[in-house]
């Protein structure tokens, strides 16, 4: 059944991504991060020792419970028909993917830059990316959506898509809870240092093996889209490190290679410059269109990784 519910939901997102009127767990997984971390700083004591363990009880208790929950639900519609249990799983795993939303957001950069509206997109890219828009240049905005969709492209569409067929909706969106727990409380600043620490950790250990699948997925999908799949090897193989978290790079620099295009380097985030090392070579200066070129990447990459999934499940 898992076959069928990962299919099902991929054609889902695929046609419907996901709507603003339609409540998503993320939003709920994100409640309830909130609102554990303020009954766990409440509770511990405010000591790095004490917010080490705080953020350890949260890394454990959000996937595990995530996990349980979600289970339950499948096993308890499975049991009052195979087919509604079929529909809740193939549901969800629809909602662990995003793949049409990432590709809807880069393409309302895209069209911003082609008007030729600057201040409209950085304000578009805005909605995508971490890092402050306000000051990027037509060339910073570009490069910033083609960086979010390399990025996202792993643990937005191939990493929630490998743990799916490995354990159907369940595992899909433990994984996104991970996820999402790091985006919420995985940062290096005064406030999460400590508290963060284990939900960083545990994303990067989520992410690692889907991240380089996705890497050299990406190589393939840049041969089937007829970009430039040696490059993208040739870049992967040496820039896959050229980023703080172990993971990032990954699929960055393998869609650098693919573009002949310069990724990464120096950035503001919330103000403070960050200088980062860069991914790629100039070979050529970045374009808009190259925003629709990951993007056509990322969906062949996707449907790759889909079809080699069902195939090691005997779907097809």
């Amino acid at each position: 059944m898992i076959g069928y519910a990962v299919l099902g939901g991929f054609v889902l997102d695929a046609v419907f991504g996901d709507p603003a009127w339609l409540p998503h767990p993320v939003v709920y997984m994100g409640k309830a991060i909130s609102a554990l971390e303020k009954g766990l700083r409440a509770r511990l004591p405010k000591t790095p020792k004490g917010e080490l363990w705080g953020g350890r009880i949260l890394a454990f208790c959000l996937p595990v419970g995530t996990f349980v929950l979600t289970s339950l639900i499948c096993i308890g519609a499975a049991a009052l028909h195979p087919l509604l249990g079929l529909a809740v799983q193939m549901f969800w795993c629809g909602q662990a993917l995003a793949a049409k939303g990432l590709v809807q957001e880069s393409t309302n950069v895209y069209r911003e830059l082609l008007k030729p509206d600057l201040p409209a997109a950085r304000i578009s890219v805005s909605r995508i990316v971490g890092r402050d828009t306000q000051a990027l240049t037509a060339e910073g905005v570009t490069k910033a959506a083609v960086e979010t969709v390399a990025e996202n492209a792993s643990d937005g569409v191939i990493a929630p898509l490998l743990y799916m067929l490995l354990g159907g909706a369940p595992l899909a969106l433990t994984y996104k809870a991970i996820n999402t727990m790091d985006s919420m409380v995985g940062y290096k600043n005064e406030r999460y240092l400590h508290f963060g620490r284990a939900a960083a950790k545990l994303d990067d250990i989520a992410n690692f093996l889907p991240s380089r699948i996705a890497a050299l997925l990406w190589v393939a999908a840049a041969a089937l889209t007829g970009n430039d799949a040696r490059n993208a090897w040739r870049i992967w193989r040496r820039d896959r490190r050229n980023h703080a978290s172990p993971n990032s790079a990954q699929t960055e620099s393998a869609c650098a290679g693919a573009l002949n295009v310069q990724l990464a380097g120096p950035a503001y985030y919330f103000g403070e410059y960050y200088k980062k090392p860069t991914i790629g070579d100039a070979v050529r200066p970045i374009e808009p269109e190259d925003i629709r070129r990951a993007d056509r990447m990322m969906y062949a990459e996707s449907l790759l990784a889909l079809a080699l999934g069902l195939v090691i499940r005997g779907i097809l």
